[in-house]
């Protein structure tokens, strides 16, 4: 990109030094959260207390943050009435405050200056400069293009003001990476077999479930909070726990079952599975004559689908598979087939979402205790403003030969970035806010030449990460324990919301969102759309609509409501209408049928590694969030690093030791920018090897990060695109092994 017309800048030392605060003390998911909050009590009389919710995570986790009278923030400890969390916070959620204290921050906002015959530079700006900047050329492009014609990138809490800002501007261009790059084929896999979405957090009745089948789904790495207690519950209740994985996960060590399945052929197992169910006559009868649809197709399809035929793809043996389906339907209908939530990898990932719902639904587990409640979620009014105009494209048409795409898709909003991609619906600007696109997208190349060609970038973030050095306006944002933010409601058992409010105010120069995306919008002559002077009016106009208080809420943080949809499980022999074309649980999908594609999923054989190269799998550490939280100041104390897992056979055929450095480079050439140490161990697969993503950051700017560990992002060059939806499945990627440091020549 040197050479490009927007280059890579790496941010200079700009604006006011900051102070490091004292470390917080961290808390695992474990321990008597009430005695931990009746002990800080007693020794932290004068520490104000303030009600939040986490942003290290989605699962946004309701916390008290204590501030002491220098306006340091001390600790950070879960809301013991939340759902989300009951009282305890993960590592990553005590660690929160290291995102506050983090001197790397962003402290002012810049302006890229370009340099004739030099490298182009940042330098500061008022805010007043900044965002007549960004209102301007945001009005340059409407005027020119089209409002549609801008794009907003988004991920996390900020997301939703500026979606606010764009839909009055007159765009409807909007993608997260959170639904094209890890979650949307399950909603349409469980959409179209059930006719709801899974959404977060996920409706798992796991303490009351008597087996649990994890299938590439890793709790207790990924840390989703009450996911991780309820499943420890469980364990210590006598349920069976089936893991499904080619690494040796921390689930898969808490299992009776651990099938270490060759990568890529998980519609086979779970096609084998079925047949077992129904063709031992094991499966839950009742229940799939009340409520399912297209069962004798389904039982037709899948007759030769036995574990022998599986045994021979997936490397399970036919014994094991007959065990782990009678063991699923001794336990139903209280067993849960997770449908896990990083779920792109290898294209067909709506249809094995689906065939993950098919088998809960031969087992009975959706509506019923220890399976899948029915969710709830109360509605937060939305504040008085006038009807957004009406745009003419968007993201459904920007994604339209992807049927069954209900979100935008972040990878075609970049190719329509490129000229000759998408001429029809062309996008000339950007604004980025909480997601790392380089580090989050496949596929580099493509992202550099979209970022090549659009007109201006304006990125909104509270660190340097790489997107930043693209953009043309650096907007510095402020942590989420410096701001009030949306309400947040969550589906749940019960209705419940939680409020965040500032516990200290922004360090540096730093601005939270909502009035980032309102001082733009007057700019634009959008002020009937911001008819408010602190988002804090917003959010009292809210409470007070839905029965209580911001004096409530600042007391209690987080607020229970009873349920009005009804109960949380179906009563035996219930009618119940399901939102399908049938009203039933769609073995055999109508819709599906009805445009052309398999109505029931079938397996597909996928590419597998050459002589030489291993599959490239990667997870989550349950000390981070991706790259958002590895220059963490307190997270990287516990793991400031990735290692590569390979197994002992390949090391002696590699002739690698453990934590050897290699470099990797993958199918398709491409070399890793820095190493990465070796971690031998029999906890994977001979055919594959692994390490955590979000590290291997390239900004010298984040002090603790930078050149720490590998970016498995960068090595992911192939992508199989899902036709139903249009997400990227990115485990089809495999590397060798390189010893020696291939970059000493160009180094400097």
């Amino acid at each position: 990109m040197d050479n490009s017309r927007r280059s890579f800048i790496k941010i200079s030392a700009l604006g006011a030094s900051g102070v490091a605060l004292s470390t917080v003390a961290f808390g695992a998911i474990s321990g008597n959260a009430l005695t931990e909050n009746n002990l800080l009590a007693k020794s932290a009389k004068n520490l104000k207390r303030t009600a939040t919710y986490c942003e290290v995570c989605f699962w946004k986790c309701a916390a008290w943050a204590y501030t002491d009278e220098d306006n340091n923030i001390q600790k950070l400890i879960g809301n013991e009435i939340d759902p989300h969390c009951f009282g305890r916070l993960c590592p990553r959620g005590t660690g929160g405050v290291g995102m506050y204290s983090d001197t790397d921050r962003l402290k002012t906002p810049l302006i890229r200056v370009k340099n004739e015959g030099k490298e182009d530079t940042f330098r500061e700006a008022s805010w007043e400069e900044a965002l007549t900047l960004v209102a301007s050329k945001m009005q340059g492009i409407k005027d020119k293009y089209g409002a549609e014609s801008m794009a907003l990138l988004k991920h996390g809490s900020p997301g939703s003001h500026l979606e606010h800002l764009f839909k009055a501007y007159g765009s409807d261009t909007i993608a997260e990476p959170a639904y094209a790059q890890c979650r949307g084929p399950r909603e349409t896999g469980f959409g179209l077999t059930f006719g709801s979405w899974i959404g977060s957090p996920e409706p798992t009745d796991i303490r009351d479930t008597k087996c649990l089948v994890l299938i590439g789904a890793h709790i207790g790495e990924n840390m989703h909070n009450s996911q991780v207690q309820e499943m420890s519950d469980a364990i210590d209740n006598g349920a069976t726990i089936i893991t499904v994985d080619p690494r040796f996960s921390t689930a898969a060590s808490k299992s009776k079952h651990w099938l270490a399945i060759k990568p890529s052929t998980d519609i086979a197992l779970l096609l084998s599975w079925m047949h077992v169910l129904i063709y031992e006559d094991i499966y839950n009868k009742e229940y799939v004559k009340q409520y399912g649809f297209g069962f004798d197709e389904l039982k037709e399809h899948v007759k030769n689908f036995t574990p022998e035929w599986a045994y021979g793809i997936t490397t399970i043996k036919p014994e094991d598979i007959r065990e782990t389906a009678r063991a699923m339907a001794a336990a139903a209908p209280s067993t849960i087939v997770h449908p896990g939530r990083h779920v792109t990898w290898y294209g067909d990932d709506s249809q094995r979402e689906r065939a993950i719902a098919i088998l809960n639904g031969l087992l009975g587990s959706w509506g019923n205790r220890g399976g899948f409640y029915f969710k709830e979620k109360i509605k937060v009014p939305k504040f008085p403003h006038p009807p957004y105009p009406k745009r003419k494209w968007g993201w459904e048409e920007i994604g339209e030969k992807y049927p069954f795409a209900e979100m935008g898709i972040t990878n075609e909003v970049i190719k329509a970035s490129i000229p000759g991609e998408n001429d029809k619906h062309p996008i000339k600007g950007w604004f980025v806010a909480g997601t790392n696109l380089v580090n989050t997208v496949p596929q580099r190349e493509i992202i550099e030449k979209a970022i090549d060609a659009v007109e201006f970038i304006v990125v909104m973030d509270t660190m340097p990460m790489e997107i930043t050095g693209y953009a043309d306006v650096i907007l510095p944002e402020c942590t989420y324990l410096e701001r009030y933010d949306g309400i947040r409601s969550a589906t749940n058992r019960e209705p419940s919301i939680a409020l965040r409010m500032p516990a200290v105010k922004p360090k540096y120069d730093s601005k939270p969102a909502w009035w980032m995306s309102k001082q733009i919008g007057e700019k634009l002559g959008l002020g009937e759309y911001f008819k408010y002077d602190d988002f804090k009016d917003v959010i009292a106009w809210q409470l007070e609509q839905m029965g209580t208080s911001l004096e409530e809420m600042e007391k209690v943080g987080v607020k229970m409501f009873k349920r009005k949809s009804g109960p949380m499980f179906l009563e035996k022999g219930q009618p119940y209408e399901f939102g399908t074309n049938s009203g039933k649980i769609e073995f055999y999908s109508t819709e599906l049928a009805s445009k052309g594609f398999d109505p029931m999923p079938v397996y597909t054989s996928h590419d597998h590694p050459e002589q030489g190269f291993y599959r490239l799998n990667y997870g989550r550490s349950p000390m981070h969030t991706f790259s958002r939280t590895i220059n963490n100041p307190n997270l990287s104390d516990l793991m400031d690093e990735n290692k590569l897992w390979v197994n002992p056979k390949v090391a002696r055929v590699e002739d690698l030791r453990n934590n050897q450095e290699v470099w990797l480079e993958n199918q398709d050439g491409i070399i890793s920018s820095y190493s990465i140490k070796v971690r031998v161990t029999e906890r994977i697969r001979w055919d594959s090897v692994y390490m955590y993503h979000g590290f291997g950051h390239n900004n010298k700017k984040l002090s603790r990060a930078f050149g720490k560990g590998m970016s498995d992002t960068e090595l992911i060059t192939k992508v199989t695109i899902d036709p139903l939806m249009g997400g990227t499945g990115m485990r089809g990627n495999f590397v060798k092994f390189r010893a020696e440091n291939p970059h000493k020549e160009t180094e400097v």
